[in-house]
């Protein structure tokens, strides 16, 4: 059964995946670090040895988040939402 948090959660997650608002890039990693760390909590995995640039800015974001549970993890991605999508 989803909690009221999870079922927020799934909602910001889609009102995020649909926008067509520009975010720049350090809030663009946030809610990534947010939705991985809310997701797959401390699970991390590489998808090769031979990382790019792009995936290493996306785990140091991961990484940094490692101390939330996934619960705070989700109420930060809903909370970046609200701050930058949903106005």
């Amino acid at each position: 059964m989803k909690t009221d948090l999870d079922k927020e959660f799934e909602t910001a997650f889609l009102k995020a995946s649909s926008s067509s608002i520009k975010l720049p890039p350090d809030v663009m990693l946030k809610l990534y670090a947010y939705y991985k760390q809310a997701t797959s909590g401390s699970n991390y995995k590489s998808a090769n040895s031979n990382v790019e640039l792009i995936n290493a800015f996306k785990l140091n974001a991961w990484l940094q988040l490692t101390r939330l549970s996934e619960d705070e993890a989700k109420q930060g991605y809903i909370d970046l939402v609200k701050k930058y999508i949903v106005k």
